[in-house]
């Protein structure tokens, strides 16, 4: 555990040594920012010409929660996800569609907007277009050219990898192992691994006037552009999924290095992809497997358009929005992630461990989970437990969370502490009898509000638990079935009370079998069912 004496003062507040993995330099290094007190993040948003995925969810969970972290460690932070509005697939959809390529355009990023919007993701500074920045994209290569990094070919113009010394350096491949396509333009290039910075218009696409005759940007350079243009010429911390590794980051470095001379991003976070998958792991559990992927596996088996993935909108008809966004941080951002409804569905079930203990705790107190005021900073949410075991308790689950997140923002690790510190919470309450009205101690009360006030602080610096859940209204199917549960709960307590307790036993235990969850409370017992 990291002592006072470990940690530094910075802009006026205190901060804990936040440590981030560097695809660069494939280790883990201590974060410091190009500006004190400042961070620039850009992390690179979808091509926009089909319903976005799941798998486009992805990036944006991971860096919200990353964004609200470090803003709760005392930073100011510029989140910015790029659109890519036009390109090759945006062209060819529009043409099958028969509709323009703005039109197609608009409507998948409403598609995009509506999708972060469920997720409660709301901390984006900037979605900035590529179609924005078309003269800026001109005036960049244009530069390349005159500082002989580019050339023209036929109207198109590519980047020379062959002028820098270190191309290949983020994805550690030399020139000469790169598999590179060849494609209609080979002919034109110099060097096969070259890139296009220009492409010239084809007949009936969409283009704009440029020096080299009409044509549309490649797609490396509008990330160079955009990024640069909203955070500076080196910024603090550029993120992706591990597929966009090559050749699009490796391209931006290097066009970006070529202009500017200097480094593009201090950091180079790079998210496990979405793959298909029935394996199912514990939800809740104390560990979480080890960060590191293999690349080229996880290219092979994500989940993408190409691959038949459904709209993330037909997923929102069947799970709430903070299940999925608790599964995508219940594993460490460098992993894959399996994706299949049974693991959705154990997430749902671990997630109505908490929903349950709102209530619980409502009940107790008279007051809401929801209506507490977390802490806004780290530094805010420090308090003396003095010698109560349970406040000592929460004090050291908050210092295991803090820790996990500041190792690399391991997010599965610190979801892990949250249901630690939640079963401390439950067992106080049972150990100190407060459901029941006439054993509730002022003092004992006043230190399970304090404890839960930590659970909020902590759930919020990951966008959980914002708003109360909405419960969807119940079927004329769904009535019925409440009504037999509450008739066999009804039987139980009639065997419980004849002290018949294998038959208590059998009910409680065949209603667990099929995902009824009984609560014995001291006014009664309660049920709740996990879908699946």
């Amino acid at each position: 555990m990291m002592t006072t004496n470990e940690r530094f003062a910075f802009g006026g507040t205190k901060k804990t040594m936040i440590r981030v993995y560097n695809t660069l330099s494939k280790t883990k290094e201590l974060f410091q920012t190009v500006q004190p007190g400042k961070v620039g993040i850009y992390l690179c948003g979808p091509t926009v010409y089909k319903p976005s995925h799941i798998g486009h969810m992805v990036g944006p969970v991971i860096f919200d929660a990353i964004k609200r972290y470090l803003t709760y460690s005392g930073y100011q932070v510029t989140l910015v996800i790029n659109i890519t509005d036009v390109d090759d697939k945006l062209i060819a959809e529009s043409n099958a569609r028969k509709i323009p390529m703005a039109q197609l355009a608009e409507e998948m990023i409403a598609d995009y907007m509506a999708n972060l919007k469920a997720l409660e993701i709301d901390t984006v500074d900037h979605f900035p277009r590529a179609t924005e920045h078309i003269g800026h994209i001109i005036e960049f290569t244009q530069d390349l050219l005159e500082k002989g990094f580019a050339y023209e070919s036929e109207g198109d113009v590519y980047f020379d990898v062959s002028k820098l010394e270190d191309y290949g350096k983020l994805s550690h491949r030399t020139l000469e192992s790169m598999q590179v396509e060849g494609g209609s333009t080979a002919e034109r290039k110099r060097n096969a691994a070259d890139f296009a910075l220009w492409k010239s218009a084809k007949p009936g696409e969409p283009s704009w006037p440029s020096p080299w005759g009409n044509g549309r940007p490649g797609w490396h350079i509008e990330c160079s552009v955009m990024s640069g243009r909203l955070l500076g010429e080196t910024f603090d911390i550029h993120g992706g999924g591990l597929d966009l590794v090559f050749p699009h980051h490796e391209n931006e470095i290097a066009q970006s290095q070529a202009r500017f001379g200097k480094l593009m991003a201090r950091y180079w976070m790079h998210n496990g992809l979405m793959q298909a998958s029935d394996e199912i792991g514990k939800v809740g559990g104390r560990h979480t497997r080890p960060a590191e992927g293999d690349r080229e596996a996880q290219e092979k088996g994500k989940i993408s358009k190409s691959r038949g993935a459904s709209p993330f909108r037909e997923l929102l008809k069947d799970f709430d929005p903070e299940t999925i966004r608790f599964f995508l941080l219940s594993t460490h951002y460098r992993r894959p992630i399996d994706f299949s409804e049974a693991r959705i569905r154990e997430v749902e079930t671990g997630l109505g461990t908490f929903y349950r203990f709102f209530k619980r705790f409502q009940r107790v107190t008279g007051k809401s989970f929801y209506d507490i005021v977390p802490a806004a900073r780290r530094t805010d949410g420090e308090f003396d437990p003095q010698n109560d075991p349970l406040l000592k308790d929460v004090a050291e689950h908050r210092e295991r969370f803090l820790e996990a997140m500041d190792d690399d923002f391991n997010t599965g690790g610190a979801v892990g502490i949250l249901f630690d510190m939640l079963r401390r919470l439950n067992k106080f309450v049972d150990d100190e009898r407060l459901e029941d009205p006439a054993q509730r101690d002022p003092s004992r009360l006043a230190a399970l509000e304090r404890g839960v006030k930590t659970l909020r602080e902590l759930a919020a610096t990951l966008g959980l638990f914002r708003t109360p859940r909405v419960e969807k209204p119940a079927a004329d199917g769904d009535a019925l079935t409440g009504k037999l549960i509450d008739l066999l709960v009804e039987v139980r307590a009639e065997a419980r009370k004849a002290k018949n307790f294998a038959a208590a036993d059998k009910i409680r235990d065949r209603l667990a079998a099929l995902g009824v969850i009984l609560e014995d409370r001291p006014g009664g017992t309660e049920w709740t069912v996990a879908k699946g």
